[in-house]
């Protein structure tokens, strides 16, 4: 019985891997304009620790 529980933990893990795996995967909806919002707060977080160059 115990090699049983041994057996059954891999095949679990490789289960709960794969369900995760397909979650991740799928398309989720996204919010084009709050993304664009992040991307430039993200731009001007870099220009002030980085203002210049060369």
């Amino acid at each position: 019985m115990a090699a049983l529980v041994w057996l059954a933990v891999p095949l679990l893990t490789g289960l709960g891997a794969s369900a995760w795996a397909w979650y991740v995967s799928r398309p989720h909806p996204a919010d084009v304009w709050s993304d664009v919002r992040r991307h430039d707060r993200v731009r001007s977080a870099f220009g002030r620790i980085a203002p210049g160059r060369g």
